[in-house]
């Protein structure tokens, strides 16, 4: 069976096989094709896949060949209407969609049969004949983007249309989120700084701060709506309506009618669905979770120990022993996040979409009791802020250490190693020839394997949660998240320009299931901050004789400061006004041309009854 790779560059226009020499460590030599598309094939994509462009009158409409010449930026016969990264969707969607019907086989192999509603690329895939295929970098873009995006430090906005251009919206997105995230944190760190230098070690002030704490998650995702619609809007995926959008090539069923598109799609029973969920996927959840706390009371058991060896015998040694057990626990946690993500990978290829987000549920649920479930124990239980202090300030040091060498330096050493290798490969093959475009594929096939933007908002939502939870009692919490979303935009930049393959792009109108992710550590951090006002040594002296009196006070505090919050999300718009007017604008005429066809339509049809009378 021959092996193939095959890669899309969305600019060909014939496919052309790329022929590598012979290899002697290698058996058989694999088929490299380059595929593109005809610039008519991408209009025409361009409005199957719903895209939507900048129209005339300035709005975003969706683009219709008919009306090509209505669309701003479109001249002569469209070259350079689609970004790069549309043309690569487009390309993609069209493989996507490719099942199988009533064929028996792949075409060529006998041996590898195929099912109604097959993808045949994942069919491919999965039996070894398809190795890998993604589009390959533009040089010249790729040189721009990184000129204006990482190669020069300065302190000014990223370039997100350039990033959007290339890469995708659903990039472009993850990189907007970080840098609002960022210079969100500002205010904080700013406020953290001199709160660390005169008030460390007074306690009994952390009040101020976590009332600010209060205010600051809240506001901080509000506006992160209204600037996300913004970027959504003036990219054409605001409007874009996703509710019919074919399956996903790894979802696998029998072929069905669906009952509102009208289409042949694949089906899978509920009855099936609903016993994978609870025989299979609800026992692993409750495993893991088990393990998680299990693995935190060895944690527990380390700490005391250490803290018992340093009142035995204070020294030097002993008082460094206090902080290896934090960070050992650090580093496991890292370890397991890791396994969570490749069971949450796991149930997704397992099973259709809704096992997406059962994975995307497990690796919530696994990582935050992995990472502040110690630091709940620690707050409520044991009610100790000096070891609260202590742990979440290794916790959050030593991920950050953990993360920027695994990865940015740890991939960036083995991408600089694969690519001598091939370097001297070629060299070794083609002598002074000069090939560059089949030295460029033997170079990018070498290269990661970007998985998405999943372990990159992950980060970020665990930055968030230590931030909004626990930095009232280590202030200069946010000063190091922002120190690190610094260095993160760079190493991220770079490794997406020099270290990971160029992936597809992905559409995307928002951060998804992240939004509700980050809203319910809000929503948690009203409920943590409140309990660790009432824990305060400056609080309970004013309720010296009645726990209870100041327990109530404390939920009616928080049950309003939760109701302030739900006011304030239904106060602020999710999309600023100018916007929803447009799409109102949009919505209208797309009615007054469904009334004017409806009309046409009727006039003809009583036309024709009158000629035949």
């Amino acid at each position: 069976m021959t092996n193939m790779v095959i890669l899309f560059t969305g600019a060909e226009l014939l496919v052309n096989q790329l022929l590598f020499p012979a290899q002697d460590d290698q058996k058989s030599n694999p088929n490299v094709f380059v595929v593109g598309s005809t610039l008519q094939r991408l209009l025409n994509g361009a409005e199957d896949v719903g895209l939507f462009k900048e129209f005339q009158d300035g709005t975003m409409r969706g683009f219709t060949y008919a009306n090509r010449e209505s669309f701003k930026d479109f001249n002569g016969d469209g070259e350079g209407f689609l970004s790069d990264a549309e043309c690569q969707y487009i390309i993609k969607h069209g493989l996507d969609t490719l099942r199988a019907k009533n064929e028996q086989h792949v075409p060529g192999y006998p041996k590898l049969k195929l099912y109604p509603g097959k993808s045949v690329v994942r069919r491919l895939q999965s039996k070894g004949v398809l190795i890998q295929y993604f589009p390959l970098h533009n040089k010249e873009d790729l040189k721009r983007l990184s000129f204006s995006w990482y190669k020069k430090f300065k302190l000014s906005f990223q370039p997100l249309d350039d990033i959007r251009h290339y890469f995708g919206e659903g990039l472009a997105l993850y990189f907007g989120f970080l840098e609002y995230f960022t210079f969100a944190l500002v205010p904080m760190a700013l406020i953290g700084i001199p709160y660390y230098l005169f008030d460390w070690e007074d306690y009994d002030k952390y009040v101020l701060f976590a009332v600010f704490n209060l205010v600051w998650s809240t506001v901080f995702l509000e506006v992160w709506k209204r600037c996300s619609a913004t970027l959504a809007y003036g990219w054409g995926t605001l409007s874009r309506k996703k509710a019919f959008e074919e399956p996903r090539a790894g979802f696998h069923g029998a072929l069905g009618f669906n009952p509102v598109t009208g289409r042949e799609e694949p089906v899978y029973p509920s009855s099936k669905r609903q016993l994978r969920i609870y025989l299979v996927s609800v026992p692993f959840v409750l495993l893991c979770l088990y393990l998680s706390f299990y693995v935190m009371m060895v944690y527990f058991d380390m700490e005391f120990w250490a803290i018992n060896t340093y009142h035995e015998n204070p020294n030097i040694a002993t008082s460094i022993l206090l902080f290896v057990p934090s960070i050992i626990y650090a580093v496991v946690i890292e370890i397991m996040n890791l396994l969570y993500r490749c069971a949450a990978e796991f149930l997704t290829d397992w099973g259709e979409s809704f096992f997406l987000i059962i994975g995307c549920f497990v690796c919530f649920q696994f990582n935050f009791v992995n990472c502040f479930a110690s630091l709940f124990y620690i707050a409520f239980v044991m009610q100790n802020m000096v070891l609260l202090r202590q742990s979440l300030a290794t916790l959050l040091i030593t991920s950050q250490i953990l993360n920027q060498v695994m990865e940015a330096f740890l991939p960036y050493w083995l991408q600089r190693r694969r690519n001598k290798k091939v370097h001297k490969r070629m060299r070794r093959l083609m002598g002074d020839k000069e090939l560059p475009l089949l030295g460029q594929v033997q170079l990018e096939t070498e290269m990661n394997t970007y998985l998405g933007t999943f372990d990159d908002y992950l980060e970020q939502f665990l930055l968030f949660g230590y931030v909004s939870l626990f930095s009232c009692v280590y202030p200069l919490a946010a000063v190091l998240v922002v120190l690190n979303n610094i260095t993160e935009v760079y190493s991220d930049a770079f490794k997406m320009c020099h270290v990971f393959k160029r992936p597809f792009s992905e559409p995307a109108a928002n951060i998804g299931v992240w939004q509700l992710a980050f809203e319910t550590m809000s929503i948690i951090a009203v409920v943590t901050n409140c309990a660790l006002i009432g824990l305060s040594p400056q609080v309970k002296a004013y309720f010296p004789e009645s726990d209870t009196q100041l327990i109530l006070i404390v939920v009616a505090i928080e049950h309003v400061l939760l109701a302030f919050k739900f006011i304030l999300a239904f106060v602020i718009p999710d999309v600023p006004k100018h916007i929803q007017v447009k799409l109102a604008k949009l919505d209208f005429d797309s009615l007054e041309a469904l009334k004017k066809r409806v009309s046409t339509h009727l006039h003809m049809s009583l036309t024709c009854f009158l000629i035949i009378k």
